[in-house]
């Protein structure tokens, strides 16, 4: 009989399906044409202020969002069951190729359009439903789009390994990885994760449980927990029997 996953981890999951459940009302808010088209226009969107809240709250909470309540995050979560290989660290390269030449091309629309003159958090969003279409795409086009997003991700999970999308594909995640490095400069308080190696007793539970597929073990043994994929989803805080990892909330250093 499978072990029942701790009561915080249920609690977890459960958030995450609840924001993959509701994905078909948020997704146009994480969209990444729309910020550009909204650039070109000089209207901050609702993808502009979706992405800054994750830049400016991750100097205090990193990556709390990709591990509690991302939509596509959960939805690799629960593909682990078919496919939790570990990806290699040089897949995290991918998504900063796409990242950088995306921020660029937002930057360039807002000059051209001679800055950002307008708030409309709905652009191109009927009704606050992203899948109810809009006067510019129709509603075919949204789901499109939506089945697309779902193919991408959930295909590279299955193909590549555990939370292979966050690793390779993600526009998302460097905002708040920009803004974790930043806070780890500025030395701020924040969300942590802290270790004592000297209760760690190798067993490797930790490493085995990351659905990042972060060697979690050699993290704690090394004395630092900082780790640009660490989306500070406490499985290894839970999955420990020794309480070797723990949440903190303190500076870098």
């Amino acid at each position: 009989m499978a072990r029942q996953k701790p009561v915080r981890q249920r609690w977890r999951r459960a958030l995450l399906l609840l924001s993959f459940i509701a994905f078909p009302v948020t997704m146009n808010y994480f969209s990444p044409y729309l910020i550009v088209d909204s650039a070109f226009k000089g209207i901050v969107n609702g993808s502009f202020a979706a992405f800054g809240t994750m830049l400016i709250g991750s100097f205090v909470l990193g990556r709390l969002w990709c591990g509690w309540a991302c939509p596509i995050g959960g939805l690799q979560e629960f593909a682990l069951p078919v496919n939790d290989r570990r990806l290699t660290l040089k897949a995290d390269i991918a998504k900063w190729l796409i990242w950088v030449p995306w921020v660029a091309l937002i930057a360039f629309g807002a000059f051209t359009a001679g800055g950002y003159r307008v708030i409309d958090l709905l652009t191109g969003t009927e009704g606050g439903i992203s899948l109810a279409g809009s006067a510019d795409r129709p509603i075919f086009i949204a789901y499109v789009i939506y089945f697309g997003v779902i193919a991408l991700f959930l295909g590279l999970a299955l193909g590549l390994g555990r939370r292979a999308g966050c690793h390779t594909a993600c526009w998302m995640a460097p905002f708040m990885i920009v803004g974790r490095r930043a806070s780890n400069l500025a030395n701020t308080p924040a969300l942590r994760l802290r270790a004592d190696a000297g209760t760690c007793r190798e067993c490797g539970r930790c490493t085995e449980a990351c659905p990042m597929g972060l060697d979690v073990q050699a993290m704690v043994m090394s004395g630092s927990m900082e780790h640009d994929e660490c989306i500070l989803c406490g499985t290894c805080v839970d999955t420990c029997p020794h309480a070797t990892i723990r949440y903190a909330f303190c500076r870098a250093r």
